[in-house]
């Protein structure tokens, strides 16, 4: 029987330097997509799928997200005072229960895989999820990302990567996966490799940052094995734990967005705010007002 996923690891230390200057001051995940943190709907994502201890992997100048996701006293009681229930209880809601979160410090920015070591100490010996706080998914009629994994993972048992389909030639700037038996939603992983030189990619499916994993990860990343940038990749260490455990792959069949890179943050902005029913009509009027003369 497969122990349920309750624990999810978000790598939040990077310095976020494509979007320099806005990144100086304000950490890159708490830039916002229509009126939210980037990080909030990743979290967001993570308590939809059932997680209930929510693990960030901060560094230095990152306070700004504790402080996100505790109670902000003067900023409560002002709402209450000035009869803006709605607003303070939409802040109330999105807030994790009281000893759910956790933050610890990477130190040193050694990887992804490095990053996801550091988390070892609260993870302790059960699987978990990972999120990368820059992929902001938004829902199919199956759900969002992390519970398409959570369910394949149910189902499966062993480690989950959700992958996505890229053109052929853009394999090179990810982690990409080899096809074993596919039953289409899901598959069989038979390997994995990150950045491969162009031309050489097992397949177009993308490891797109939602993943569940073993424990076991913890102890080939202590090794601290040096990879792809000279850094401690996850992906390597997924390679080394796929000799001895399944993995299986998630086409997730919504859309994601790299929240990372200034295109895909503005598409995200656009895309969110069409969905959004009180802010559509008047954003795609102003959409079609910029785009009248191109």
């Amino acid at each position: 029987m497969t122990k349920r996923i309750r624990k999810a690891v978000f790598p939040v230390a990077g310095l976020g330097t494509r979007f320099l200057p806005a990144t100086k001051s304000v950490p890159k995940e708490m830039m916002t997509v229509v009126d939210r943190p980037v990080l909030q709907h990743v979290v967001d994502e993570a308590r939809e799928a059932g997680i209930e201890h929510f693990i960030f992997i901060t560094g230095r100048n990152k306070g700004v997200i504790e402080d996100h996701f505790d109670i902000a006293y003067e900023l409560e009681e002002t709402l209450q005072r000035r009869g803006k229930l709605k607003e303070w209880e939409a802040l109330k809601a999105d807030l994790p229960a009281a000893g759910a979160t956790s933050f610890t410090r990477q130190q040193e920015p050694l990887g992804l895989g490095h990053a996801v070591w550091c988390a070892r100490e609260i993870v302790g010996d059960e699987p978990f999820a990972v999120l990368l706080p820059d992929m902001v998914t938004m829902a199919s009629e199956q759900g969002r990302c992390l519970a398409q994994c959570v369910d394949a993972y149910e189902k499966h048992g062993g480690n989950i990567i959700a992958v996505e389909e890229v053109a052929s030639d853009e394999t090179h700037q990810y982690g990409v996966v080899a096809i074993g038996k596919d039953s289409g939603h899901t598959f069989e992983i038979t390997g994995m490799v990150e950045k491969p030189p162009k031309g050489t990619a097992p397949s177009n499916l993308i490891i797109s940052g939602r993943y569940i994993l073993g424990p076991e990860i913890f102890s080939i990343l202590e090794k601290g094995e040096k990879g792809a940038g000279g850094e401690i990749q996850l992906t390597d260490g997924m390679k080394i734990l796929a000799k001895s455990q399944s993995f299986h792959g998630v086409r997730f069949d919504g859309k994601t967005y790299d929240c990372g890179a200034k295109l895909g943050f503005l598409a995200a902005n656009i895309a969110f705010g069409l969905a959004n029913p009180n802010l559509a009509p008047l954003l795609l009027a102003e959409l079609k007002k910029l785009t009248s003369g191109l």
